[in-house]
């Protein structure tokens, strides 16, 4: 079962249960009960093993040419241990997210349903065989952001909040393109490991160092877009993001690898940033 866990990427729970969980209590104004608890719950864990770990099994052939596999940035079985243990992901994956989603789906509205089936469907495509949304560039960003704004779409309209307001939509828009900025920048690091193993990418398309000046713009933008809100001081916070991302600006394809130091950093500058958040919401909560 280590193998199991390994596949889920406990280092990174924290990024899908907090928008849900944040979301919820701002728009209900801290209201704790059944949906919030089963919610945060199922987007901490069992939603995490779906998403990473459908990814570990379908991406086996060109995670086994990756050399950053294997550790934080995700479990690598031994080959001759890989069919059983892929076969037990995926089996994990039913029974642990099963009877969250039958619960979520029978105390949600029609709305909110719709939306934890879209959240759900995406989390899938992005690495199942024949949809495989993680090989067709631009989507396959748009569709990893959505994994991390999904959550918090959901929230919101499971307490029926409005999303056309100024405290909502550029929040969602910042984050999207947070999202997207993100995953271009880590699928830089594994450009030449992907051509190898036939997988196409927003990086294998436009090359490392297009998508490098690509992700720092779309984090401008998310910052830009911040601005809109009423709490613009929130506007500072893509920012170390673009700052870290650009300094990766003279990365081409031959050395894409480079990137992933900036990778590593990006996945603690997320606490800060966590932090950052945690404290804004705060100030929010009570003002």
């Amino acid at each position: 079962m280590r193998e199991v866990l390994a596949a889920s990427r406990p280092f990174s729970w924290i990024n899908t249960a907090y928008p849900f969980a944040a979301g919820y209590l701002l728009a209900t104004g801290g209201r704790v009960d059944a949906l919030f608890v089963v919610g945060t719950l199922f987007f901490l864990v069992p939603y995490n093993l779906l998403m990473y770990g459908i990814n570990d099994v379908f991406d086996y052939a060109s995670d086994l040419r990756n050399p950053r596999k294997g550790g934080i940035e995700g479990g690598l079985v031994p080959i001759d241990r890989a069919r059983s243990v892929h076969r037990r992901i995926l089996w994990s994956c039913v029974v642990l997210n099963a009877p969250f989603v039958v619960y979520l789906l029978l105390n949600g509205s029609s709305g909110a349903d719709a939306v934890l089936v879209g959240v759900l469907f995406l989390v899938i495509a992005y690495s199942a065989p024949v949809l495989r949304f993680k090989e067709r560039p631009v989507l396959d960003s748009f569709t990893s952001a959505m994994h991390f704004v999904g959550p918090l779409l959901y929230a919101l309209v499971l307490v029926g909040a409005s999303l056309t307001t100024r405290t909502t939509w550029p929040v969602l828009v910042a984050f999207v393109l947070w999202g997207m900025a993100s995953h271009a920048f880590g699928a830089v690091q594994d450009v030449r490991a992907d051509r190898e193993g036939g997988i196409a990418s927003v990086a294998t398309a436009l090359g490392a160092h297009a998508t490098v000046v690509a992700a720092t713009v779309l984090y401008v933008v998310a910052a830009a877009v911040l601005l809109l809100g009423p709490w613009p001081i929130a506007a500072v916070l893509p920012i170390p993001y673009a700052i870290s991302t650009a300094q990766y600006w003279s990365v081409r394809d031959d050395d894409c690898e480079r990137a992933n130091a900036g990778w590593r950093r990006f996945l603690w500058l997320n606490l800060v940033t966590g932090f950052l958040v945690t404290m804004l919401l705060i100030v929010i909560a009570r003002t």
